[in-house]
């Protein structure tokens, strides 16, 4: 081969394996890290709108608020004390009746047999101890006769009363002003002894029941005023603390007062709820 051609090939051969290196480098060369995303900076939290307070009662104030009831001072549960046949009954649930009126009338046709049977013999003895007694003057008895004239004198006039006693509880008379809770019995309807023919409640002296906070003690006292609004009526009552109750419970540390309406209600009714405001003196 001719030294020109030698020199060609050679001169191509080393061009060739430039190129393939700077191919290989450019391959092998470590690329660039792409550039990292600036990340957005946190947010300010937005403050959560304030949310109203809830409206409760102070536990220690003196104008707190607190749930109370309206109950009738006075219940009865009106029985007979004598078996008998009822012979009027006038009064039904819900009727209004005065002190003094009538409430049961019983049937006593025999105990008043009996009463005028217990008079008569009364009578009697009253005149054989008179008898015995002027004949003793005369000497035609003796004392002893006389002792025994008395005693049966004595024995009749305590029948005479048993029985009009008896007869007296033939009528029951109501003990207040009053309505008829609950009638249980009827005309004609036999009368047990003990068992109730009415329930009436006093409705001109109502009271309050409540419980309250046995911190409210520092300054709760009797004659305390406080102002009541019932719910069925809506209407508000000047009332007064009567009295507190004699113990705090320990678990709930509460304890019960009762209160009284300042003026006459007679729209209201036991049973009745509402509320009653503490105010100071």
């Amino acid at each position: 081969m001719k030294p020109f051609a030698i020199r060609r090939t050679v001169v191509m051969g080393v061009a060739l394996f430039a190129t393939a290196a700077s191919a290989w480098a450019a391959q092998a060369a470590p690329q660039a890290a792409p550039q990292a995303v600036p990340k957005a900076a946190p947010q300010a939290a937005t403050p959560a709108a304030p949310q109203p307070a809830l409206q409760t009662a102070p536990a220690d104030g003196a104008d707190g608020k607190i749930r109370i009831q309206l109950v009738s001072r006075d219940q009865v549960d009106v029985s007979s004390e004598i078996s008998a046949k009822i012979a009027s009954l006038p009064f039904r649930d819900g009727d209004a009746f005065r002190a003094g009126q009538t409430l049961v009338s019983l049937d006593c046709s025999l105990y008043s047999a009996q009463l005028r049977k217990a008079q008569a013999d009364a009578d009697g003895a009253r005149d054989l101890l008179d008898v015995n007694r002027k004949l003793v003057a005369l000497h035609s008895v003796g004392e002893l006769e006389v002792q025994q004239a008395e005693a049966k004198h004595k024995a009749s006039a305590a029948d005479v009363a048993y029985m009009q006693a008896t007869v007296r509880k033939c009528t029951i008379a109501a003990p207040f002003d009053g309505r008829v809770s609950k009638r249980s019995a009827a005309p004609q309807q036999f009368a047990e002894a003990g068992k109730p023919l009415l329930t009436i409640v006093d409705t001109s002296h109502l009271e309050l029941k409540m419980i309250v906070p046995s911190k409210w003690l520092l300054w709760l006292k009797p004659g305390h005023p406080l102002s009541v609004q019932v719910d069925e009526v809506g209407k508000t009552y000047p009332a007064k603390v009567a009295r507190i109750g004699a113990r705090v419970d320990p678990v709930t540390q509460t304890v019960d007062v009762t209160a009284a309406l300042s003026g006459s209600a007679p729209d209201l009714l036991p049973g009745m709820s509402g509320w009653a405001t503490f105010t100071a003196h």
